[in-house]
């Protein structure tokens, strides 16, 4: 399974759900997976997957411990509203059930709360680890939690945080862009650029434009184009935005926010006949969009598996080397794109 997950550029993980035909991945991106396969002549080993059936179907359902799924959005109710964390949550939960555990929910920004009332809660509940969900605008964690951090195994979903430095599992941001303006040149396009707010990039330590300034070494100087990162000034000056637009010229946009469209439409810039545009997170409230399924479930699932090995190996406090696992992403076909050239048949 590794060699297929490394033939199609995608985890063992994802070649998993794809040979599975689970519905968690789009259907294109099955169909490719299950070619590659195909073509390499893998078969499952009929009695490891019958094994595997049994050890499911008589999967005790009732949990052995709980873990605490920490909502550290500013957000209350982050978990259900908010446009990104509720993925992380259900994927938290559903390795969680599978694991055999159970899982509670607390909300780090309440007024009661502090580390000695959250450590005296999750020692009474039982509860055996943490996983930290909904950090959006900063990776510093409360300090009035330091106690939790060092009582528990800790794990954070989608940032690296700095004080304290916790394991974490994320979106390898950096291969998403990468691959993301790989597809673009592939359809055709020839000045991709980067659109995205500063705060966000800066949050999980530039990646998304390290992905993109790599990706621009394999074009011409004059195609490298400056990013803008002036996203939260444009919604209250969208001036700010003609003016970059005006000055370098992209023929595709890869950025995170969907108002970018309604910015191009006031100045009467048609999508995508005359620029592209690709969503580096892709979710399915915007089938239209072309873009990147970041699979954020996958790493709530990923951070569970984490915290649960940590539990296992007695571990918690504070890691010396914190670890970090990074789930890829796959490209979705949306309207938003278009075949600007002929694909290349030597490819």
């Amino acid at each position: 399974m590794m060699d297929v997950a490394r033939r199609a550029g995608v985890s063992k993980n994802t070649v998993s759900l794809a040979l599975r035909n689970d519905g968690r991945l789009p259907e294109g991106t099955r169909e490719r997976i299950r070619a590659v396969a195909a073509a390499m002549g893998y078969r499952k080993n009929p009695t490891i997957a019958n094994l595997m059936v049994q050890l499911r179907a008589n999967r005790t359902k009732s949990p052995a411990a709980t873990l605490a799924l920490l909502n550290a959005n500013a957000d209350r109710e982050a978990f259900r509203r908010h446009p990104t964390v509720p993925s992380y949550v259900a994927g938290c939960r559903r390795r969680a059930e599978e694991l055999g555990y159970a899982c509670d929910e607390f909300w780090l920004h309440d007024a009661q709360l502090n580390g000695e009332r959250l450590n005296r809660i999750l020692h009474t509940r039982g509860i055996r680890g943490v996983v930290v969900i909904g950090l959006m605008q900063e990776n510093h964690l409360p300090p009035q939690f330091l106690s939790t951090w060092e009582a528990f195994p800790c794990v954070v979903t989608g940032v690296r945080t700095r004080e304290p430095s916790l394991s974490f599992a994320s979106t390898d941001q950096h291969m998403l862009t990468l691959r993301a303006v790989e597809q673009v040149l592939e359809l055709g396009y020839c000045r991709p650029a980067l659109v995205l707010d500063r705060v966000i990039d800066r949050l999980i330590e530039g990646r998304f434009t390290s992905g993109m300034l790599i990706a621009q070494q394999s074009l011409p100087a004059a195609r490298r184009l400056r990013p803008f990162y002036a996203v939260r000034e444009a919604h209250q000056q969208p001036g700010l935005f003609a003016e970059w637009f005006r000055k370098e010229r992209p023929d595709v946009i890869l950025t995170l926010y969907h108002d970018v469209m309604h910015w191009l439409r006031r100045m009467k810039v048609s999508v995508p006949e005359t620029v592209g545009l690709v969503q580096l997170e892709w979710r399915a409230d915007h089938p239209e969009w072309a873009g990147m399924d970041q699979h954020n479930d996958i790493t709530g699932e990923a951070a569970v598996e984490m915290v649960v090995s940590m539990i296992q190996n007695g571990e918690r406090g504070m890691p010396l080397f914190p670890r970090a696992t990074f789930i890829d992403s796959t490209w979705v076909n949306g309207k938003t794109v278009r075949q600007v050239a002929p694909p290349n048949p030597l490819k």
